[in-house]
């Protein structure tokens, strides 16, 4: 990974310079450095606030996403009511939700929440429920042998079984997580590295724009890091 990091800034410094791009157009890998060095002070305040809005919106929208596998899992009419209504819903861009959260929750940080916890909801709700509808016959027909309650099976048998799944659900969501948060910065915000990219591009700054860029990649792979180390937990249970 980092080897292809490397390759590709110093193919990307290259053809900038070999082609005499302009900087409005594409700004180099040394311009970048210098507008991150140089805007250092903001590019910090802004991550903070992006971090802060995923990290957020993360824990909400997994919270919520296995209560609603939990649920589904428990009450079968409840599953196959809202099934189709989940399948459904994932048809439909997420982001296309932005303007209605911000037009309803306001510019601060609460849309921005929102639309994370949104993107990150269905994929653990779907994977986790698939995984608790799944359990090994053989797992069901114990826990029905030692008389256990739904909720007893629920938790000595199922959950443990769909970890898995739920695992991968969250590494999706990991994904999508912060490119949720900038685009709720996009359609409304004064902060964050959202805000910045617009900023720097209204202003021709396109190597700002870049900087703001570079941190948001930096914030996307530390996420997706921490995930990936709790989910290879669950696997692992």
């Amino acid at each position: 990974m980092i080897r292809f990091a490397a390759v590709f800034v110093l193919l990307w410094q290259g053809a900038v310079t070999a082609l005499q791009i302009p900087r409005f157009l594409l700004p180099g890998p040394l311009a970048v450095a210098r507008a991150m060095i140089d805007g250092r002070a903001a590019l910090a305040r802004a991550a903070l606030v992006t971090g802060a809005e995923i990290g957020a919106g993360f824990v909400l929208g997994a919270a919520l996403g296995v209560l609603m596998a939990l649920a589904m899992g428990l009450l079968a009419p409840l599953r196959r009511a809202l099934m189709p209504l989940m399948t459904i819903s994932q048809t439909v861009p997420v982001f296309a939700f932005a303007p209605l959260l911000t037009l309803w929750l306001g510019y601060g940080i609460a849309p921005k929440i929102a639309i994370v916890a949104l993107t990150v909801f269905f994929p653990v709700a779907s994977a986790f429920g698939d995984g608790l509808s799944r359990t090994p016959r053989v797992f069901r027909e114990l826990a029905d042998s030692l008389g256990a309650t739904s909720v007893q099976a629920m938790r000595i048998v199922r959950i443990p079984a769909a970890l898995p799944d739920l695992a991968s659900g969250l590494r999706i969501a990991a994904v999508h997580a912060p490119a949720a948060a900038i685009v709720g910065e996009w359609v409304g915000g004064s902060h964050g590295l959202g805000a910045l990219m617009i900023q720097g591009a209204g202003r021709m700054k396109i190597d700002a724009m870049f900087a703001a860029l570079a941190a948001t990649v930096g914030i996307a792979v530390v996420v997706k890091a921490a995930v990936s180390r709790l989910a290879l937990r669950l696997e692992r249970s």
